[in-house]
């Protein structure tokens, strides 16, 4: 019978036993940088788990460079040594949850930079889709509705904006947690959501009028407000 996934514990727990049959795999086979793995279906009937927990393991697996996927091929080992792949997997299985403040601070250093290259590289279309995220965000305020959904949103059209590919995704990889540590703490009172549309206006006006240091001053300043006030984050 295939484990099913129940929780994020309970996810994380397959995962992680999914990628020490892997690395074993690799391991007992003497795959080489090239070499192609069994199917999902095939690891999926070997570790007695669905195809989806399969699927999971190898993109988290991809996201670390160690496994290539090209399409209507196959999953194949990276061009690294073995050595290092046991290695680095080693350090994967011992890495933790971020707690929400250090997905904080990561989102800060990223943005402090994402706002200073949309502001150098922005595009008109990349300007029009800001500008909707903003409206967007402003309705929900105006109305008393949840705009946590909407913030986020107005801030990965900037990550985009950045025209850095790499910086856009570990944006969207951090943003679903975020949502989530936000709704659990009830971020942010009506007080400090009437606060955030002034500030991405004049985020949204900086980057519109290209100007790189005053984007990178407007967002310290909206991270100082919404993030030092709600979570004493220095």
């Amino acid at each position: 019978m295939k484990l099913e996934v129940l929780t994020k514990n309970d996810n994380q727990k397959v995962q992680n036993l999914i990628i020490v049959g892997i690395r074993d795999l690799i391991n007992y086979k003497n795959l080489e940088p090239g070499d192609k793995l069994p199917s999902e279906r095939m690891l999926s009937e070997k570790f007695e788990v669905s195809r989806s927990n399969v699927r999971e393991a190898i993109q988290k697996l991809e996201f670390y460079g160690l496994l290539k996927s090209r399409p209507q091929s196959g999953t194949f080992v990276a061009n690294i040594g073995i050595t290092a792949l046991n290695g680095m997997i080693e350090d994967i299985l011992r890495l933790d949850e971020p707690d929400f403040k250090s997905l904080v601070e990561t989102r800060i250093l990223l943005e402090l930079k994402t706002v200073k290259l949309a502001a150098l590289r922005r595009t008109e279309d990349d300007l029009e889709q800001i500008k909707d995220a903003l409206e967007a965000y402003k309705a929900k305020v105006v109305s008393g509705e949840d705009a946590v959904q909407e913030d986020l949103l107005f801030h990965l059209a900037i990550a985009k904006a950045s025209g850095n590919s790499t910086m856009n995704t570990f944006m969207l990889i951090i943003t679903p947690e975020i949502i989530t540590n936000f709704k659990k703490h009830h971020v942010c009172d009506a007080g400090l959501a009437q606060r955030g549309i002034t500030d991405h206006q004049s985020i949204f006006n900086a980057i519109k009028n290209q100007d790189p240091q005053l984007a990178k001053q407007k967002m310290k300043e909206h991270f100082r407000e919404l993030y030092t006030y709600c979570y004493n984050v220095q």
